[in-house]
């Protein structure tokens, strides 16, 4: 597992004090790009709550987002009769040690046998994409579990398998032995707009087939945005209330197509949901009932937008000009990454990857994540002042359990 790693002594200081500076720049530790274990996603296997319920705010009113041409006033209705027979319950349990202090008291409690192990229980939503059993959920609903039960709404429970997870993206596929079963049809989440209505089909907090509307609220919410970068998705956000339990359940247009994944893995969040785009969880999925597993492109990079302050401080603690008032800032450099490899160095200005202006931290995330492993990136970057351009070829994240 990938590490924080010693950079130059001369960026030494000016790492140390820049912290505070990147919260507030808007520091992209690339998700993917620089692994870490501190990991912000809450796994429901454990029980744990990630989000809380925000009554009221859930509801649009027709006097701002006006009803679908061609649709009742009923159409929610209409949507949720059409789809919901392929929303299904997943419970999921897993095994974890258990580390017990080793004092007379804990001996004393459980009898002289202290327990190395417990099962932790958590239970999320997904929908089947096809009639033989495949079914698309959250990666962190079944991560890790031993075992795995689906519900269908005609109340079966049947034993499920998982297929793949990628935690990248937070995207899982589950299978059970069964046909001809009912499932959803897929939108087109590169067409969406702010305003759009949305409706949410999941079980929160273990309450079954619940249903809340909403509007979608905004597109391309990046993951540094909403506070989780280890992962790689522009977010769609919605003001359709999600909580735990509704993660991997489906995200819905008046059309009864499924445009997001439904994911309760923000904390804090108030009034706010957000889903996984159906065109990448759709392409990720493909992946993992053909492979098993997902490989991501990587640099192994940290770094920032070039700012004033940020500026200011880089000459202060280094004693050298960025050269530049624009582009992004590498901070740090994964040793042997494939970054490193290629010659890219702390202290580096992106300015442009395959002839593209580059001042957002979050374009540099999405030009990675638009190739393939092994390709080579053009990148041009300006270092203590001169112009360098290289070529970076991109490896693959290393993730755990791999």
């Amino acid at each position: 597992m990938a590490q924080d790693h010693q950079q130059t002594d001369k960026f030494a200081g000016f790492k140390k004090n820049l912290s505070l500076l990147l919260v507030g720049a808007g520091l992209a530790f690339a998700g993917s790009y620089w692994y870490s274990q501190n990991n912000t996603v809450s796994n429901p296997v454990a029980g744990e709550a990630t989000q809380e319920a925000t009554p009221g705010a859930a509801l649009a009113s027709p006097q701002v987002a006006q009803l679908p041409s061609g649709r009742s006033e009923n159409f929610v209705a209409d949507v949720v009769k059409q789809v919901g027979g392929a929303v299904v319950r997943i419970d999921a349990s897993r095994t974890v040690a258990v580390n017990t202090p080793d004092h007379p008291f804990f001996e004393r409690f459980f009898g002289g046998q202290i327990p190395d192990e417990r099962v932790q229980e958590g239970s999320g939503s997904g929908f089947i994409i096809e009639d033989d059993g495949k079914i698309l959920t959250n990666a962190h609903v079944v991560s890790g579990a031993d075992t795995v039960t689906v519900t269908l709404k005609d109340g079966r429970s049947l034993d499920g398998r998982v297929v793949g997870v990628d935690p990248i993206t937070d995207v899982a596929v589950v299978e059970v032995d069964a046909e001809n079963l009912p499932t959803v049809a897929l939108g087109d989440s590169d067409s969406l707009d702010p305003g759009e209505w949305a409706i949410a089909i999941g079980n929160p907090l273990g309450l079954d087939n619940t249903v809340t509307t909403g509007i979608i609220s905004a597109t391309g919410r990046t993951s540094a945005q909403i506070g989780v970068p280890d992962k790689r998705v522009n977010f769609i956000q919605t003001d359709a209330a999600i909580n735990p339990g509704n993660s991997g359940g489906p995200l819905i247009n008046t059309h009864g197509e499924v445009i997001g994944v439904n994911t309760a893995i923000i904390r804090n969040a108030q009034g706010l949901g957000f889903a996984i785009p159906i065109n990448q969880a759709k392409e990720i999925a493909d992946q993992l009932i053909a492979e098993g597993s997902v490989d991501h492109p990587f640099l192994g990079i940290r770094m920032t937008e070039v700012t004033p302050e940020i500026a200011a401080k880089f000459q202060q603690e280094t004693g050298q000009r960025l050269g530049t008032e624009e582009g992004v800032l590498i901070v740090g450099v994964m040793n042997n990454s494939p970054a490193d490899q290629s010659g890219l160095e702390a202290g580096d200005v992106i300015k442009r990857i395959q002839g593209r202006e580059i001042t957002e931290a979050s374009q540099v995330q999405q030009l990675v994540a638009e190739v393939e492993v092994g390709d080579e990136l053009p990148m041009t970057v300006v270092r203590t002042g001169k112009t360098v351009d290289l070529e970076v070829r991109v490896g693959v994240l290393p993730q755990p359990n791999r």
